[in-house]
């Protein structure tokens, strides 16, 4: 079962409210207007797993993250899964300032990594950090606007990064900090933090998501081999399936390269989606299961006098796929963030359009018993009821010889 994952962004913008990044905040739920933190190591680190988890590609539009740290999240290696190119590090005020804190910090400015100091006071402890980091973020709610302009004429004496204003929240604030040299902008005057959930790709789906991405664009078997290596149970069942598909001759398969030899990537793409679907189902989604396989069988059968061997293979993907937000929990949008899918594949599962959307609906109907639907459906496809109900009639039977242990291996 996929776990929710949830939290906050506030866009940062510059001088013309063009988005130049977000600040990314920890929340318990979606109802959650402010996080209750009891610990900042904690948030820190849900914030990370939580950007990890929903997507930095998806999340951040190619944007910056702005994510806040305590002493202990900025000490730990939790700090380096995020690319360091999405990525700018929020030192919170209340860290100290510190010989091993500056060594930590020119450890992660040469991997790639940027700083901001956050909620900046003229404090003479914080001023070696000034050349080390390259924003300053300035709370212009919390002081009167002479002082603003203070601290912005005193850090610039030893500092040439940018300046970000935050709890921006008229107007004429905004107009003062721009007219101070501040660069970029946060506030309720621009947007009110933003409460985002999705639940979690679980390491076992993420892993055949990236081989099927791998498939999808890559002929090279070395590369797809190298990664099926990685993961001994994915290699296991790879191996019983081409053993079961080679059962007809002589000599058994004993290794990756030549399981994948055997099988060929095509028919390797359609076994991950099909336990990509089905692989630990509970009980209560053992049905569904069923059904998407179901599904899947009727469009291939009833596209193999129609349409090519490859539109075969995905109207079948197209059936598995049409009942993944229930199976895998999550939406359909961001599994095809995942794993980008062909055009005709989408149009059908997002619109209802395309040429695979008539073999879908007649799936659909079939298993409601709608036959004015049926009879709809199969005149768009130039098929009949008749045709229909046998393609059915196969599929539940293909279906029935499956388990959940050797379904894959069916496919």
């Amino acid at each position: 079962m996929g776990k929710e994952t949830y939290l906050a962004r506030q866009p940062i913008v510059d001088a013309e409210h063009n988005l130049f990044g977000y600040e990314l905040l920890f929340r318990q739920s979606m109802a959650s207007v402010a996080a209750q933190i009891t610990s900042q190591l904690q948030a820190g680190v849900e914030v990370i797993g939580s950007t990890l988890c929903i997507g930095p590609d998806w999340l951040l539009q190619g944007k910056l993250a702005f994510i806040n740290l305590d002493e202990a999240t900025l000490m730990s290696d939790f700090v380096c899964l995020l690319p360091p190119h999405h990525v700018v590090y929020e030192i919170l005020e209340t860290v100290p300032v510190s010989p091993v804190l500056i060594a930590r910090i020119h450890e992660l400015r040469q991997m790639g990594y940027r700083f901001a100091l956050d909620d900046f006071v003229c404090l003479d402890e914080y001023r070696p950090l000034l050349p080390m980091v390259d924003f300053v973020k300035l709370d212009v709610l919390e002081q009167h606007p002479e002082k603003t302009v203070e601290i912005i004429a005193h850090i610039r004496l030893g500092f040439s990064g940018q300046f970000i204003a935050e709890k921006v929240e008229s107007r004429e604030m905004f107009e003062l900090c721009r007219s101070c040299g501040i660069q970029y902008f946060q506030g309720y005057y621009f947007a009110r933090p933003e409460n985002l959930a999705s639940k979690t790709i679980q390491p076992g789906q993420l892993a055949v998501l990236e081989l099927m991405n791998k498939v999808r664009t890559c002929e090279d078997l070395g590369e797809i081999e190298e990664l099926l290596r990685r993961n001994a149970a994915l290699t296991l069942r790879l191996l019983r399936y081409a053993n079961s598909a080679a059962s007809g001759l002589q000599q058994q398969v004993h290794t990756v390269r030549q399981a994948l030899t055997l099988t060929g990537l095509q028919t390797l793409y359609r076994w991950l989606a099909l336990l990509l679907v089905t692989a630990n189902s509970t009980p209560t989604r053992a049905l569904a299961a069923r059904t998407a396989v179901t599904r899947g069988r009727i469009c291939e059968l009833l596209g193999q006098s129609r349409l090519s061997r490859d539109a075969q293979d995905e109207l079948f993907i197209t059936g598995l796929f049409s009942l993944a937000e229930p199976l895998m929990e999550i939406s359909l949008a961001r599994l095809l963030d995942y794993l980008p899918m062909p055009e005709p594949i989408v149009q059908a599962l997002v619109h209802q359009a395309g040429p695979y959307a008539p073999f879908l609906k007649l799936a659909e109907a079939s298993e409601r018993n709608d036959f004015e639907q049926i009879a709809r459906y199969a005149g768009d496809i130039d098929s009949s009821p008749e045709e229909v109900n046998l393609a059915q009639l196969q599929s539940l039977a293909w279906t029935e010889a499956l388990t959940a242990e050797s379904s894959p291996q069916a496919a």
